[in-house]
C-alpha cells in the first residue's frame, strides 16, 4: 500500500493489496478499502464504510442458479471527497467506479459497480445508485432516492426525497416523484388530485 504525507489511518482499518491513499486524508476506524482502490488527497472516510466491495454481478445458468461474475475493476475516489459511515461503494466489473472531486456522500448510501458521480455532488442518506449510472456535476440526491442502472443525469439535477429515477434526465432542474417528473409539474398534479372531491360536487 501507498499512504501519502499527513494522512491518518485509524485503528481497525483494513487496507488490502495495492491500495493507494493520497496526502492529508483521514480514514476513521473499521473502514475497509479493498484491493487496487485509489483514494485521493484530502479525503475523509467515516467508520464502517467499505470501498471496493464486489459489484452485484451474476449470470443465471440453465438450472436457475446464480453464478458470480468476477468483479476485477476498482474504485477511484478523487480529491476532497467525504464518505459518511456505513457507505458501500462497489468495485467496477471492468474499469473503475468513480467518485469525482469534491463530492460528499452521507451515511448509509449504496453506490453500485461502474457508477460515475460528477464533481461537487451531494448524495444524501439511504440513497441507492444502480450499476453503470452516471451523474453530472453538482447533482443532489436527497434522502432515500433510488436510481435504476445505465442512465445518465445532466449537470445540476436535484432529485427530491424518496423519488425513483427510471430514465435519464438531460436537463438541469428539480425533479420529484416515482417515476420522476419536473417538480412544478408534480406539485400541480398533486394539487388537482387533492381537489378531486371538490371538482365532482
Amino acid at each position: 500500500c501507498e499512504i501519502g504525507e499527513n494522512s491518518i489511518i485509524l485503528h481497525n482499518t483494513v487496507l488490502m493489496e495495492n491500495v493507494k491513499v493520497g496526502k492529508d486524508s483521514i480514514i476513521y476506524p473499521n473502514v475497509t478499502i479493498r484491493e487496487n482502490c485509489i483514494i485521493g488527497n484530502g479525503v475523509i472516510i467515516h467508520s464502517n464504510t467499505c470501498v471496493g466491495s464486489d459489484g452485484f454481478g451474476y449470470i443465471t445458468n440453465s438450472e436457475g442458479e446464480h453464478e458470480k461474475v468476477p468483479q476485477i475493476g476498482n474504485v477511484v475516489i478523487e480529491d476532497n471527497v467525504e464518505l459518511g459511515s456505513n457507505v458501500s461503494i462497489d468495485r467496477a466489473m471492468l474499469g473503475s467506479t468513480l467518485i469525482k472531486r469534491g463530492t460528499k456522500v452521507d451515511n448509509l448510501v449504496q453506490i453500485a459497480h461502474n457508477v460515475v458521480i460528477g464533481e461537487n455532488s451531494l448524495i444524501i442518506s439511504q440513497s441507492g445508485i444502480s450499476g453503470s449510472t452516471k451523474l453530472g456535476k453538482r447533482c443532489i440526491l436527497a434522502g432515500q432516492v433510488g436510481l435504476v442502472g445505465h442512465i445518465e443525469l445532466a449537470d445540476d439535477v436535484i432529485i427530491t426525497a424518496q423519488s425513483g429515477v427510471s430514465k435519464s434526465i438531460d436537463k438541469a432542474g428539480k425533479y420529484r416523484g416515482s417515476p420522476t417528473a419536473p417538480l412544478g409539474e408534480t406539485l400541480r398534479l398533486e394539487s388537482h388530485m387533492r381537489n378531486l372531491p371538490t371538482y365532482v360536487e
